[in-house]
């Protein structure tokens, strides 16, 4: 009869097994991390190389690359932040010019209008592109200030090459977020006019919260236009145009220009530009909206469109 077998193991005439040695302090448990790879290594030097392109300006005395930091409550953003290549000629417009022309939308003070444009009424346009009609505008309209704003680099260093070289010496180039600039920077009945020319028009539905023609954006803009200040929108994508003539119609403080409440002809103020050239060369449709700011909030509007 063989003997039972003992689940305790002897240790009699046997060499145990050694325990393994604890761990220093602080250091895990368990196997030691992977190496990383060289596509792991390269996301993260791209990754430190956009942050600090976000956080430092490009050019000394220039433009800051987040003007307003974390300092200011942020809101869905409507406009898409680049940052391609500039050009010599850019370059240099930024270095010299900025200084006289250019502004950082920081939300840290607020600015005075009047002397910044040297006693001129104050036309508000945000957005400007590359900057063509801005200078073309303010070069035909010396008698008017136009702040223009934008978050586009090279666009900034072209539109201050250009009014330098058509002598439109009242245009301000600001850098930043425009409702920032409107919520901390602007007084009360400081603007005699709101441009707002070919906007990003976020085109899928769950974008369409970051369109910057909303009734929110009027309740602000609002009280920062004197009473009869034009605000002008023109835009190629229709569905923008049928909510910017919407919200406009709908809001108590602003008037339509036109009688049968509907869209207006371009004024020849507005300069066509290459992109809208190149739109209606595709058959594209470009409707402008313009309306007044009123004195007075009005009852609701009978206009029907």
């Amino acid at each position: 009869m063989s003997e039972p077998v003992n689940p305790t193991p002897k240790t009699s005439g046997a060499t145990a097994e050694p325990a393994p040695a604890a761990p220093p302090s602080g250091v895990p448990t368990g196997a030691a991390p992977a190496p990383r790879t060289d596509e792991e290594a390269r996301r993260e030097a791209s990754f430190e190389r956009q942050r600090r392109l976000r956080q430092e300006p490009r050019f000394p005395g220039g433009p800051a690359a987040d003007p307003a930091g974390s300092h200011h409550e942020r809101r869905i953003r409507s406009f898409q932040p680049r940052r391609s290549r500039v050009t010599t000629g850019q370059e240099d417009a930024l270095q010299r010019l900025w200084p006289l022309w250019g502004l950082d939308i920081d939300g840290r003070r607020v600015l005075d209008l009047p002397t910044l444009f040297d006693g001129l009424p104050v036309v508000l346009e945000i957005g400007f592109g590359m900057g063509e009609a801005t200078a073309q505008m303010a070069a035909d309209d010396p008698g008017t200030g136009i702040l223009a704003v934008d978050v586009h680099t090279p666009g900034q260093g072209n539109l201050l090459g250009l009014a330098e070289r058509a002598g439109a010496t009242n245009v301000r180039v600001a850098n930043g977020d425009a409702i920032i600039l409107l919520r901390e920077m602007l007084e009360p009945a400081s603007l005699d006019g709101l441009r707002v020319y070919f906007p990003d028009p976020w085109p899928k539905t769950r974008h369409h919260k970051r369109r910057l023609i909303q009734p929110e954006f009027l309740d602000l803009v609002a009280p920062r236009l004197k009473p009869g200040a034009l605000v002008h929108c023109a835009t190629d994508w229709e569905p923008y145009a049928e909510q910017m003539l919407d919200v406009l119609t709908a809001h108590p403080l602003f008037e339509n220009t036109q009688a049968d409440g509907g869209y207006a002809p371009r004024p020849a103020f507005r300069p066509l530009t290459r992109f809208e050239g190149q739109g209606l060369d595709k058959g594209h449709v470009v409707h402008d909206v313009l309306f007044t700011r009123t004195a007075e909030p009005s009852g609701p509007s009978s206009i029907s469109h």
